[in-house]
């Protein structure tokens, strides 16, 4: 029996496959794994080959024939399926509704046949440093547990945010991505649903 492949991107690839796609547009040919690694300031390229290869095993890049430059973006299809659009999140602010929301659509790629499924819109840039902007719609899966190192819609005494859960040596805290911000360490928590991919609005 064939193993279904699990399509969702994580940050980091989502960065490379924009990088790879933007540069190919460019220049009419991709980058080499040793451009990627130059881009990102990444000294190991087999860091760099791991995430092109996962890429390439979920159907986002392609492997070219006789060619140096590793991989080059792969054309999808527009298949796409509706999820909610809740509102904005913010840190430290509660989920600021949207006026009559509507339904938005989402490539099939970032969901799942199981689980519920709702969309965000990013106010801020506490999460800068996993390419998560301002702006972006971040796609969550609705969920009430969360592990170590997760992205996550929280909701503490402050309002709802977006971080990542931390736990350690039996302390719970969420950690921003932007150094200017420190770990917030709530006196309440409730997980209200795990972050499995972004849709940037240019």
């Amino acid at each position: 029996m064939q193993k279904k492949v699990n399509r969702m991107l994580t940050v980091k690839q989502k960065k490379i496959l924009d990088y790879v796609t933007s540069s190919a547009n460019h220049h009419g040919y991709s980058p080499s794994l040793e451009e990627i690694a130059s881009h990102f300031g990444l000294s190991a390229i087999s860091t760099v080959h791991h995430h092109v290869k996962a890429l390439r095993i979920k159907g986002y890049l392609k492997k070219e024939k006789n060619q140096p430059r590793g991989a080059s973006p792969l054309e999808r299809t527009s298949d796409s399926v509706e999820i909610p659009l809740l509102g904005f999140i913010a840190a430290g602010t509660p989920i600021e509704p949207i006026e009559n929301p509507e339904p938005i659509k989402v490539p099939n790629n970032l969901i799942s046949k199981r689980g519920d499924y709702y969309a965000l819109k990013v106010k801020g840039d506490s999460m800068i440093e996993d390419g998560i902007w301002d702006g972006d719609l971040v796609v969550i899966k609705s969920q009430q547990t969360a592990d170590n190192g997760d992205t996550v819609v929280a909701v503490t005494e402050g309002g709802a945010t977006l971080k990542i859960f931390r736990s350690k040596n039996g302390t719970i805290f969420l950690e921003p991505r932007n150094k200017r911000l420190e770990n917030i360490y709530p006196q309440s928590l409730e997980i209200r649903g795990k972050f499995v991919g972004l849709i940037r609005k240019n």
